[in-house]
């Protein structure tokens, strides 16, 4: 296995301007090594990935954005800036071409997935490597709470319950601990913080086009699956075993599609970097410290 290191220099706090919309970024690492994009999920930022960084940034150039509507990035109005995974997507990929950015390993978690595999798909050449941390892309992943979720995007008028148990502090509560027998070691300041979130003027019009659009994800799992079967790219899945939301049958699936994957299911819920933020970094340093010399 390789080596952990912790490296203490400074993560960088930026702001750049893209389309028309400041987005926020962390960046740490080398500058001329390898790079490793880390997109985050719902309704996290950047921030979740704080204690990852300094694990991996004595090998690697690191990017995590804020994605607009998120963190510390711009929130401007639907009416401003159309809430789409195409949207999102687009404006990390433009981001990356600010900082010249043209080739990178995918970190992609939850709403990460989404965001990373638009990226994959419109430039496959730039991906050398991707890592999964319960970002669906199967049918079989989705938990129980996704039919639900489902009536919402089939009557999206006056479904109110479906909305305000995903924003709410339950529903942030309940996506870190999920059913993990060890409750005590999920800090509560961690949802406090992203209900606070949630709760800012404007971000449920933000976060309601969001999961609307979440749609548009389940009905691409068919084209995901068919670029990674064509393309085979180096794939670690981490999986926590305890996410509600994104069940295990759905990291089992990637072999099916790139028989080469490596797939490891961890004792953590959703947010695994919640309890095990030195076996991801063991695990993601290791993977790539053999698949990359491959390419």
């Amino acid at each position: 296995m390789a080596e952990l290191l912790y490296d203490t220099s400074t993560i960088g706090y930026h702001r750049v301007s893209v389309g028309g919309t400041e987005m926020f970024y962390r960046e740490a690492g080398v500058s001329d090594a390898p790079v490793i994009v880390l997109l985050h999920g719902f309704p996290s930022s950047s921030r979740m990935f704080e204690p990852l960084l300094p694990l991996l940034a004595s090998r690697y150039r690191l990017i995590a954005p804020d994605y607009p509507g998120f963190g510390q990035s711009e929130a401007p109005p639907p009416s401003r800036y159309a809430y789409t995974f195409d949207h999102l997507a687009e404006s990390v990929g433009q981001l990356l071409s600010e900082l010249g950015v043209a080739r990178y390993a995918l970190f992609m978690q939850d709403y990460g997935g989404p965001v990373g595999f638009r990226l994959a798909l419109a430039a496959p050449e730039r991906v050398t490597a991707m890592i999964v941390q319960n970002a669906n892309a199967y049918d079989e992943g989705l938990g129980v709470k996704w039919t639900g979720i489902a009536r919402y995007w089939a009557k999206r008028e006056g479904n109110t319950a479906v909305l305000d148990a995903f924003l709410s502090r339950d529903g942030a509560r309940q996506r870190h601990v999920g059913d993990s027998p060890n409750p005590r070691r999920y800090n509560p300041d961690t949802w406090i913080d992203e209900f606070t979130f949630l709760s800012r003027p404007g971000t449920r019009e933000i976060q309601v086009d969001l999961l609307y659009d979440y749609r548009t994800n389940v009905a691409a799992y068919p084209h995901w699956q068919a670029w990674l079967r064509a393309h085979r790219p180096p794939l670690l899945v981490l999986w926590g075993r305890y996410d509600p939301s994104f069940i295990v049958p759905g990291a089992l699936a990637y072999g099916r599609d790139v028989p080469d994957a490596e797939v490891r299911i961890l004792d953590a819920g959703h947010f695994a970097l919640d309890e095990k933020t030195e076996e991801v970094a063991t695990l993601t340093l290791d993977f790539l410290s053999r698949r990359l010399r491959e390419r």
